[in-house]
């Protein structure tokens, strides 16, 4: 008796939801350039940089063991908890637009939540080393059980370490939300964006929080084909 997958005979209908998932995540990836594009236009009437207000922003919040670094690249803006810096891009650490601003913001609320000990932030950093290995070996792990005869150990132990990497994207998106609306309510009451400005904010992070909630529904989508793939196979005789 051998092991085949019910969706190798047949047509598999999920696919219709990778595609739509992916093309989720193309439009949400070009909806967060746009949107900053946009803003990055919009010189922010304080005149503060990303990185003045960063750290306007850290010390506002009693935080002075962070420090404010530039890193290259575009939007490659994060907070490493571990070396406590805050990092800021090229089009974030010296420019005084108003989304420049939003996102510096964003990752200050990062290192806030650092610093208040944000359960999720703390579940997310512990889920870096299991997320990457699902991410990098779940897939392959699946693929060498479907090779080696569908060894269904394989292909199901496969689908549970794939599973991490979802369980991060899943964590990820409280991580983000709070981030973002730490990063308005403080730009607001630092009166470091005013008036349309703090409009104009909110829409840079929201365009940016979609690319993690395309990616988490993603995720979520390849793990459930996984499921319905080999959860609803069926033996044959060879």
């Amino acid at each position: 008796m051998g092991y085949y997958p019910y969706y190798s005979y047949y047509y598999d209908p999920t696919y219709i939801l990778v595609i739509l998932c992916a093309i989720a995540s193309i439009i949400a990836s070009a909806k967060v350039n746009a949107t900053f594009r946009k803003y990055d236009r919009v010189r922010s009437m304080t005149g503060m940089t990303g990185a003045q207000a960063a750290q306007t922003l850290l010390y506002s919040a009693g935080i002075y063991d962070v420090t404010v670094e530039h890193v290259s690249g575009s939007l490659t803006d994060h907070y490493d908890p571990s070396a406590k810096v805050l990092r800021l891009s090229d089009a974030t650490y010296g420019s005084s637009s108003v989304a420049a601003v939003g996102v510096a913001a964003h990752e200050c609320g990062h290192a806030i939540q650092d610093n208040k000990n944000y359960a999720p932030l703390r579940i997310r950093s512990s889920l870096v080393p299991a997320a990457n290995l699902g991410s990098k070996a779940g897939i392959p792990i699946i693929i060498l059980g479907c090779i080696l005869g569908y060894n269904m150990t394989l292909v199901q132990i496969g689908i549970w370490v794939f599973s991490l990497a979802v369980l991060f994207q899943l964590v990820t998106l409280p991580v983000e939300f709070d981030a973002s609306r730490r990063a308005v309510r403080l730009l607001d009451e630092q009166h470091i964006l005013q008036g349309e400005e703090v409009g104009m904010c909110r829409k840079v992070l929201t365009a940016a929080a979609m690319t993690y909630v395309a990616a988490a529904a993603s995720a979520i989508i390849q793990l459930l084909r996984l499921i319905l793939i080999f959860g609803g196979g069926r033996r044959r005789d060879d």
